[in-house]
Order: C-alpha cells, then structure tokens, then sequence
C-alpha cells in the first residue's frame, strides 16, 4: 500500500465518524507539499461556508503561514456565524502543520 492509499484509508476511517451540521460544521483540512487549505462544510446541506488557502498568506515556514491562515478563517467564520466545529484532519497526522493550524484555531476562538 503506498502512501496516497494510506491517506485515504484514514481519511474514510475519520469522515465515517465526523459529520458537519449547520450548527456545527466541519472543518475540514487538506495539506500538499506548499500549502494547507481549509474550509467549513455544512454536509447536511452540502455546501461550503468558508474556505481559506495558506498560498495567499505572508510567512516564511508552512507552519507560519497556516496559522495565519486559521486567523483568517477564524475571521470569516465569524462573520458568518460559526461558533463552533467539528474537525476533520483529512487522514492526515496530527502533528506538525496540521497540529499548528488546529492550536490557531482554538486560540482564534473556534470551539472544537
């Protein structure tokens, strides 16, 4: 089994556990080699609230920039509403970027 396939077989293990409601959506994070894209999904409904890219963001590491990418999502989130989420962490691990995006939510003001 390669890696992609690895990635995948978590990511079903997670979604068949996590589901966004309009109350609470799920955010749901992509991470590639240059950035981390993030969005609010109400599944329910089946649309998207929200969504940010770490590429637009100013910073020299991907962790820099994907925290100032949770700030923006926190902002806009906000602006529409949102209190609090579910997290989805697409089969990735959490550590590293994805841990640091998490950690910038929570301390942006995002429940979950």
């Amino acid at each position: 089994m390669n890696k992609q396939e690895r990635r995948a077989r978590r990511h079903r293990r997670v979604r068949a556990k996590v589901i966004g409601t309009e109350g609470r959506p799920r955010l749901s994070v992509y991470k590639s080699n240059t950035r981390l894209v993030a969005q609010l999904i109400d599944d329910a409904k089946g649309i998207t609230i929200v969504a940010v890219s770490s590429g637009s963001e100013k910073g020299k590491t991907p962790r820099e920039r994907a925290e100032a990418g949770a700030a923006t999502l926190v902002k806009l989130a906000k602006e529409k509403g949102v209190k609090a989420v579910v997290f989805d962490r697409g089969g990735f691990q959490y550590q590293g970027t994805i841990k640091a995006f998490a950690d910038a939510v929570r301390a942006a003001g995002l429940e979950f």
